[in-house]
């Protein structure tokens, strides 16, 4: 048996998914107690779904899913998963708070490698040390889940699970998932909602976080009609997150995939263009796909997370590739558009990428450090963001607060 690939969060207060794999078919069950109760002293069952990597070899393994109900917020749990033929080490969880008041702490990163995997260490550090609640894999996994008949899928989610096995690691997909339509990505995680984890929302704190697929726009092969479906998606999620209601406990609307519309590196990514697919779509296709920016835009989505880029870069309020700052001295403080973070430096074989030397106006602070960035959603108006260089030893080397009083379209108004 392997060890847990980790935990998810299913999006319903109070519940938790355990994730592990199997090379034979074996029970699903996690055994688990109160920190400092009767060790184990409840059990959850669960079912294995088979996946068969599409390689030469045909591996087959068994993907385990329990469910645990009935958490109390903020408890820690220790926990053991597997069954009677084989049992994981133990470990142990702190069950997310359910109340809108909640100020989540997040660890969040894309680009993370089996090989050269800087920022690892530390950031398995810190979460045993509990400083995150929640951490947000903004895609590209390992390099590449599927290369030699997916064992360097299997060896990454041996890597990570010093980080997942204690606290929800949350996901979207990246373009170096894309082999045999993202089989290993779609298999091997096992996020909320019924789009084997390519699209799916969830709240935490004062929060609404939407995760979505960038490579719709890119891997049109696996089927155009996905970039539709996502977006029309994402559209009734905005409008539901958008019902005064709702907004009003969970005013902030945090979106997280992986290729950015806006970067200034010098790699002829997507995001180096002007016109880039996710942010204005594809007009070279028939029917033309919608971008979306002017979305994201009318619906107050507040900050846009990215990856992709091996770098990190923070930009200015940014709509139409015009900036839109609160004021000239505090161009957070009610932004007029939503902010952009790309943190794609955690560390993989391809290194770290360059920055062209002219950057537009929109780009406020950059780095070409090795890295990973935090976040703390602290109440309904104010957002923590800041970023750790691994190269100069954990050092902060960038943050800001954003601060807004309205949240919502009339906000940039």
């Amino acid at each position: 048996m392997f060890p847990v690939t980790g935990l998810v969060f299913t999006g319903v207060p109070g519940s938790l998914v355990v994730t592990w794999t199997t090379f034979n078919k074996t029970e699903s069950k996690v055994e688990y107690g109160f920190e400092g109760g009767r060790l184990f002293e409840m059990s959850a069952k669960g079912d294995a779904a088979v996946f068969v990597d599409s390689g030469e070899e045909k591996r087959k393994m068994f993907i385990h899913r329990v469910t645990l109900t009935g958490l109390k917020p903020a408890a820690t749990y220790v926990y053991h998963c597997g069954s009677d033929e084989g049992w994981s080490d133990i470990f142990s969880f702190t069950a997310l708070n359910s109340s809108s008041s909640f100020s989540p702490r997040f660890a969040l990163y894309g680009d993370l490698g089996n090989e050269n995997p800087q920022s690892l260490a530390r950031l398995q550090k810190e979460t045993q040390l509990g400083m995150y609640d929640v951490v947000l894999h903004i895609g590209d996994f390992a390099y590449d889940m599927h290369e030699d008949n997916a064992r360097i899928g299997d060896e990454f989610m041996r890597q990570i699970q010093s980080i997942a096995a204690y606290v929800p690691y949350m996901t979207c997909p990246g373009n170096h998932e894309a082999t045999y339509n993202f089989s290993n990505y779609r298999n091997r995680f096992s996020m909320p909602g019924q789009t084997e984890s390519l699209w799916y929302s969830w709240n935490l704190g004062s929060a609404h976080i939407i995760s979505f697929s960038t490579e719709v726009y890119f891997y049109i092969e696996y089927g155009m009609d996905l970039i539709f479906k996502q977006y029309n998606w994402l559209k009734e999620d905005l409008e539901e997150a958008n019902k005064p209601e709702n907004r009003a406990i969970r005013p902030w609307i945090i979106t997280m995939g992986h290729r950015p519309m806006y970067c200034s590196d010098d790699d002829q990514d997507d995001c180096t263009k002007f016109d880039s697919w996710v942010r204005v779509g594809r007009k070279d296709i028939k029917p033309p796909a919608p971008g979306l920016e002017d979305l994201f835009y009318h619906y107050g989505v507040d900050v846009e997370l990215w990856a992709h880029e091996h770098t990190y870069e923070r930009l200015w309020p940014v709509y139409g590739d015009k900036v839109y700052n609160g004021s000239k001295e505090q161009p957070y403080v009610n932004p007029k558009a939503p902010v952009h973070i790309i943190t794609g430096s955690a560390g993989c074989r391809e290194r770290t990428d360059r920055f062209n030397q002219n950057p537009k106006e929109w780009s406020a602070f950059r780095s070409t450090d090795y890295g990973y960035s935090r976040m703390q959603v602290v109440n309904a108006t104010h957002i923590y963001l800041e970023q750790v260089s691994d190269d100069q030893y954990g050092k902060v080397i960038d943050n800001i607060w954003v601060v807004k009083e309205k949240h919502g379209l009339s906000a940039w108004l």
